[in-house]
């Protein structure tokens, strides 16, 4: 089986709730989940402050999507997330994605997250 790789901010504790619901729908196992802290980041070709920006997803071919285009990659690779993948099929959505994805991680401290990363990145605008 093709091997998949999810690098997070593994010392942000809303990322880190993010990670375990993929792991509770990864049914099939195909998703290795890997803080960047710890990764080997020149491997997938990440730079530590692209890491520190957003998620990455690393396909087994090598391709790399990140922060929402990630998350539209993950929805149709998990069984459990296909039913909505199809929100990233209606016009625009991806556009629109980017900017949740955005305002979410900036505020990342709000949504329970309390290390010093989510709080220096809180700067709200």
């Amino acid at each position: 089986m093709e091997r998949w790789t999810l690098i997070y901010d593994g010392d942000c504790e809303f990322c880190q709730r993010q990670v375990a619901l993929v792991e509770r729908w990864d049914a099939h196992g195909r998703v290795d989940t890997v803080p960047f802290q710890t990764a080997d980041l020149s491997r997938y070709g990440v730079s530590p402050q692209a890491a520190e920006e957003a998620m990455h997803l690393v396909a087994p071919s090598g391709e790399v999507w990140r922060a929402a285009a990630a998350a539209r990659e993950l929805l149709r690779l998990l069984p459990r997330g296909r039913a909505l993948s199809w929100l990233f099929r209606l016009p625009g959505a991806i556009f629109v994605a980017e900017h949740v994805y955005r305002w979410v991680a900036k505020r990342r401290h709000r949504f329970g997250c309390s290390s010093a990363v989510c709080r220096r990145s809180g700067v709200d605008r």
